[in-house]
């Protein structure tokens, strides 16, 4: 007489525990530009302007007469009065130059490059913009019916233009858009672009 043992199934087995942050693929920000170009040229004017001023301050130390440009600036900004037209002028600039540096210390920069889906935080990537059009346009020449295909693709937006020379243009451009939603999401990026997808047929020649 057989009889029937039960109990509880085995837990599977669980992975050891390495001590490293398990993140979930997701969304992941732009890559911010080093700009140094700006750095470069910002460094450059506030160098001279240091050793100007510094050889100015030397030669005033030493009993010598201060630089024609200092006498001359001090002169200006006590006599000219702030609604000159010179003044505002360079109030402008100024303004402009500041805005400028904001801008460029607020914003990433980098709108060539396409940040994909992280899967790791020691692992970063990124896909060219260029390279991406590249695949979409090789993805959308495989539909029958596509002569020539141009894709600019933007950091939220694809624009596909494409040459169709037989079938329906409705049934081109379904089949254009499904090649294309399945080749986005297998590029991995992390916010994918929007397609905006135009078919017509190619322009008949003159004469």
């Amino acid at each position: 007489m057989s009889g029937t043992t039960t109990g509880e199934r085995p837990s599977p087995p669980q992975p050891p525990d390495t001590g490293a942050t398990v993140v979930e693929p997701g969304t992941t920000g732009r890559f911010w530009s080093t700009r140094r170009r700006p750095s470069a040229v910002v460094a450059l004017l506030l160098l001279a302007a240091c050793v100007l001023l510094l050889s100015d301050l030397a030669a005033v130390r030493a009993g010598r007469p201060a630089l024609g440009v200092r006498r001359r600036l001090a002169r200006e900004l006590a006599e000219r009065p702030l609604d000159d037209v010179w003044v505002l002028v360079g109030a402008g600039v100024a303004a402009a130059l500041g805005l400028w540096l904001l801008v460029l210390a607020l914003t990433p920069g980098v709108r060539g490059i396409l940040p994909m889906r992280r899967a790791s935080p020691q692992v970063r990537a990124g896909l060219d913009r260029k390279a991406a059009a590249m695949v979409l346009r090789d993805r959308a020449l495989e539909v029958p019916g596509v002569r020539s295909v141009r894709v600019r693709t933007r950091r939220r937006k694809a624009d596909v233009r494409v040459v169709s020379h037989f079938r329906e243009l409705d049934e081109v451009e379904a089949d254009v858009r499904g090649r294309l939603e399945e080749a986005v999401r297998g590029l991995g990026l992390s916010r994918p672009p929007a397609l905006a997808v135009r078919v017509r047929r190619p322009e008949r020649r003159k004469g």
